[in-house]
């Protein structure tokens, strides 16, 4: 009797022939594609663009029928609003930049599937993400993947070792350039060059700012209203649009002229001011995150020289843990060499070894 999975499909070609290998694998696949939040909009349907799109769900659907195996869409819209959608809302509300992805991850892509996939009589769940698992010691660790741009183990810090347990991740052993060649193989020349989506499912035109407006429920709430640029001593220098449209080290769109380059520095959501600055203000070697998560405490404290990332884009910078409180939830360490533009909201991940060994959000 073979295996069953459920196979997370977005309509993209990483799961699409993540699909494809597991088949050629001997496992009996249970496809299924989710609803999170339904923004379909003009410019989001002619770029083609945002993984929620009617179009993308449909072609999901469409390619498990063409390989012969069931496909169901799940509706995830209400416990997707009341997760991500929240915490997206709240972290800029609070001057914090958040990573919805991370979110999205740990409470619908694995929880909220995990129990699909009992319902469907799973034993394994398969996503299309660049990444690979790692049993040592007892442990489920999540391994960087083969191809090191397109690795995903960045979002995928939150796992557990039950989530990890239960998963495949078919492409963490390939190349993105593979991938594409493995679908035109399969006969699907179309979908092999089909563009990864680049933008925030929930707002594919990537306007935060009427997304916010639209969410916040208190209309007079300061963080899309009028305030002040100040520079580093406190000076007034210009007026901003609301301090929810920036993020530390943002430097385009700020709408203001000082002769040379300025670079977001901080925000305080209390008195909606921005504070901006140089290029170099954004350097440091300390960094400090709460809402820890380690998949091995002791080992770590035994061995604390490390590597850390603090966005997905960012190369990983040597690092020494400092402290971590398991009570409190709480972690410090110190890069060898200073990193730019360290962002509250965003997360701080840990790896030794090119194992993820835990992570947290940065705090400011």
């Amino acid at each position: 009797m073979s295996t069953r999975v459920l196979m997370a499909m977005s309509g993209g070609v990483d799961s699409s022939v993540a699909a494809m290998l597991l088949l050629e694998q001997g496992y009996e696949l249970v496809g299924v594609t989710f609803r999170t939040f339904d923004s379909i909009k003009e410019s989001c349907l002619a770029r083609e663009k945002g993984c929620c799109s009617v179009e993308s769900i449909m072609g999901a659907k469409h390619l498990a029928q063409k390989l012969g195996f069931e496909h169901h869409i799940l509706d995830y819209r209400q416990i997707f609003a009341d997760t991500v959608i929240r915490n997206f809302v709240d972290e800029y509300a609070h001057g914090r930049t958040p990573n919805p992805c991370v979110l999205c991850n740990s409470h619908i892509k694995w929880g909220e599937l995990l129990r699909a996939a009992d319902m469907y009589g799973c034993d394994f769940i398969a996503t299309g993400h660049y990444a690979r698992i790692e049993l040592l010691g007892g442990h489920c660790y999540l391994h960087t993947a083969v191809d090191t741009h397109k690795d995903q183990t960045y979002f995928l810090w939150m796992l557990t070792d039950e989530n990890l347990s239960r998963t495949i991740f078919p492409l963490g052993g390939l190349e993105k350039s593979q991938v594409r060649q493995l679908a035109a193989e399969h006969g699907f020349e179309q979908l092999s060059r089909k563009t990864d989506s680049q933008e925030i499912c929930f707002i594919p035109d990537n306007d935060y700012r009427t997304f916010l407006s639209e969410q916040i429920a208190d209309k007079s709430f300061i963080g899309l209203s009028q305030g002040c640029f100040v520079d580093k001593r406190g000076q007034t220098i210009g007026q901003h649009q609301g301090f929810a449209n920036y993020t530390i080290g943002q430097r385009k769109g700020l709408g203001i002229a000082l002769g040379k380059p300025a670079y977001v520095t901080s925000i305080d959501a209390q008195t909606n001011t921005v504070v901006l600055g140089d290029h170099d203000d954004l350097y440091t070697t300390v960094v400090r995150a709460g809402q820890l998560r380690l998949r091995d405490p002791q080992w770590l404290r035994q061995s604390p020289d490390v590597e850390v990332r603090i966005r997905y884009r960012s190369a990983p910078a040597k690092a020494v843990i400092r402290h971590f409180d398991i009570d409190s939830h709480t972690i410090e360490v110190e890069t060898q060499q200073p990193v730019w533009g360290v962002t509250p909201g965003q997360s701080l991940v840990i790896y030794k070894d090119d194992k993820v060994m835990g992570g947290g959000i940065i705090m400011k």
